[in-house]
């Protein structure tokens, strides 16, 4: 699926609709700690990814301070990771995520009126390839390109195995 995505995004790519394989992967690699999982789900979202679009770096959406302790990693991390090892991009861990309320569980007006609160802690690419797992309401790409384009990101593309829409 690709369509314009929230402000600041200009194309968001997504490999399938939340359900089914992209469930399946999604839930493995964020519950169940199989983090090959991530190599799987790479391989299919640079497959969706058109061949025009080019990128800078790879930048993974930063998961809350709690969730990573909690995890020990970071989902949305290991799939920028493993796309930037196989699309041959610098990963750029250039966004941090303050403790704002978890999304996961809220309803999609109160992911839209108080969205995660992101910032940018290192320079960001020119051209990015945002990568998260899912795209839901879009409440955290949005914020997210924000602090990308704050930071002089020209063209911000989100890449996500599924979406929840």
């Amino acid at each position: 699926m690709r369509e314009p995505g929230p402000p600041g995004i200009d194309l968001v790519v997504s490999v399938s609709p939340f359900e089914g394989v992209a469930r399946w992967i999604v839930h493995g690699l964020k519950f169940g700690r199989r983090l090959s999982l991530a190599g799987v789900a790479a391989d299919a979202m640079l497959r969706a990814l058109p061949e025009a679009e080019s990128a800078d770096g790879v930048v993974p959406t930063p998961p809350s301070p709690w969730r990573w302790r909690w995890r020990g990693f970071d989902p949305a991390e290991e799939l920028a990771i493993a796309t930037a090892e196989r699309a041959g991009l610098p990963l750029d861990r250039c966004l941090r995520r303050g403790r704002g309320r978890r999304q996961v569980g809220r309803r999609r007006w109160e992911r839209l009126t108080d969205p995660p609160r992101v910032w940018i802690a290192d320079p960001a690419p020119r051209h990015v390839l945002l990568v998260d797992d899912v795209w839901t309401t879009g409440a955290t790409l949005g914020a997210c390109a924000e602090a990308l384009r704050g930071a002089g990101a020209r063209r911000v593309v989100a890449l996500t195995l599924a979406h929840a829409l």
